[in-house]
Order: C-alpha cells, then structure tokens, then sequence
C-alpha cells in the first residue's frame, strides 16, 4: 500500500488516511512503514482565530506552491458535526479548485472533541503525508483561542493569522499562541486598524528574544486579492532555510517527540484496559447507575482498575 501512495494513488492515500482516523489495526504497520520515509516535506501550521481568513490563506498560498511547481497537500482540520461527528467541511468548500490538480491533495478531518485545534490523528495523517512524497504540507487549524497551540507538535513552521478590527491586538496581548508564531500575519489588511494592531505584535515580539536567533516577520496581506501572498511565501523559504543551514530540529521538536511516546502510551493502556475488563460493553449500564444515585463514578473505576491489575 504505501508503496502504491508513494507512486501517486490518491484514491489509496485517502482511504490509507481514512484507516488512521477510524484506529484500524493496521494503520500502525503502515504509520511504522511510512515513519523512516519522513523528514522530507515542509510542514506548515496554519492556526489564528476564527473568521481570520485562514481557509482562503490557505488556498492562495496553495496556488504559489504550485505555481513554482511543488507539490502540496492540505489538511484542514474542522469542527466535528454535533449529529454524526464528521467534518463540516467549510474548508475544503474554499478549496475546490485545487480538487482536480494532480499535484495537489486536500483532506478535511474533525476534531471529533479533541482540544488544541486539531485532531488526535492530524500527527499521523501528516506523517503519512510526509512519507508519500509531497513538498509541501498545509495543516489548517479550526479556529482557536488563546491556549489551543497543538499545531506547535505537528507543523515544523507555524504562521499565527491574525485580523485588524476584532480585538485581536488586545487578545495578542495575553494569548499563549503568541509564543509559538513563526510568522505572523495580519489578513484582511485594508481594513482599519491595520496599523495599529501590527504595533501590537512588533511589541509583544520585542520583549522576547529566540534561542534560535529568528525574528519573526509580521506580513500583511489580503487572501481574497491575493495580495502578500509572495510576501508571506518569501518568509517562509527563508525561514526553512535557516532551519536548514543550523540542522536545528525546531523549538518544540523534543517536547513534542515526548508528548507523542505519552499519547500512545495513554491510548495503547486505555485500549488494553477496555478490552481486559469489559468496561466499554457495560458503560450504558453503568452510567444509568450513576444518574440513579446508585453507585458514584469513583468507586465504579476503582472496581474496574483493580481487575486490571491496579
């Protein structure tokens, strides 16, 4: 199979993607495959607040990818439908006309619950993605607020999109995800306010100074003209080559290597503990216990720890 995706079977690619998501058994052989293969795509984190204009940066800077003739695949990640748990899809809608480019590959994925801005899996299709082949890898965040910055653990270079006019220069202020931006980006640029709020940021990014020794730019566009869109390409490739030329693995690429060994360890134990002790088939049963008043949550778990060896 993987062998297949690397020849550019986009059919296979999806449904390889579709396996990761749904925990099927052997998406962890292929993921084992597929990790030695990594390392060679530029992954960029697309993250900012909602309404942003992240989607249509995305899809304008996917445009530029292609035009100097790389390829590039775009993971949006949207929010979970509140009925079947699927992508809204609202993201990939503003990409279609990239859907018929053999040089270009979109995926949406929900978030199904989880926090941080994407999804538990993202990591692993990214993975995937790497190992397949392509240049250039896109993970667009769901819109997030100050202290979803999970896209640091995935994306070797994250672009922080921002807009003038929605408080965004007061929220900058206090918001975790100013410290993991590389590049900043205030969209929506000819609207008012534009001035001030890249005061803001130049501020805030003055009182800190990086390990690395990178000042990150701030770049104003407006994605729906297409305009400093080659701006914001031009910070990029100077920023990868930097990484390049210092062979620097990235700020958060330790703390991010350990945070993956402890998610699947958390998820291989949880799967294990669901399958010894049978708590999965009679958690129906037990919840009416605890909206009874029959028995309290806490003393349910323990029952079921102790057969799992506790």
């Amino acid at each position: 199979m993987l062998e297949l995706i690397r020849n550019g079977d986009r059919r296979l690619l999806a449904k390889a993607i579709s396996r990761i998501e749904n925990g099927s058994p052997d998406a962890v052989d292929l993921l084992k495959q597929a990790f030695p293969l990594t390392g060679h795509a530029c992954v960029i984190g697309i993250t900012g607040s909602p309404g942003a204009g992240k989607s249509s940066l995305v899809d304008r800077l996917t445009e530029h990818v292609r035009r100097r003739g790389h390829t590039v695949a775009v993971v949006a990640v949207d929010p979970s439908s509140p009925f079947t748990g699927g992508a809204i899809l609202g993201d990939r809608v503003r990409m279609q006309r990239h859907a018929t480019d053999p040089g270009a590959f979109i995926r949406s994925m929900a978030t199904r619950g989880n926090m941080g801005g994407l999804s538990a899996t993202t990591a692993d299709v990214v993975l995937l993605l790497d190992a397949a082949g392509f240049d250039f890898i896109l993970v667009e965040t769901v819109g997030v607020g100050q202290d979803e910055v999970d896209i640091v653990k995935t994306a070797r270079i994250c672009v922080v999109v921002l807009v003038p006019g929605m408080g965004d220069d007061i929220q900058a202020i206090k918001a975790g995800i100013m410290e993991i931006g590389d590049i900043f980006v205030i969209n929506k640029s000819d609207r008012d306010g534009v001035i001030k709020t890249e005061q803001e940021i130049r501020a805030i990014l003055a009182m800190n100074t990086r390990a690395d020794g990178w000042e990150p730019p701030v770049v104003k566009t407006v994605a729906i003209r297409d305009e400093g869109i080659d701006s914001l390409f031009a910070a990029i490739a100077d920023l990868r080559q930097q990484q390049a030329s210092g062979r620097d693995p990235g700020r958060f690429a330790l703390p991010a290597a350990r945070e993956k060994l402890l998610q699947l360890s958390r998820d291989r134990v949880f799967q294990e503990f669901l399958r010894r002790t049978g708590f999965e088939e009679q958690l129906d049963a037990l919840a009416q216990k605890v909206l009874d008043k029959s028995a309290d949550p806490y003393s349910i778990i323990d029952t079921f720890l102790s057969k799992f060896g506790r």
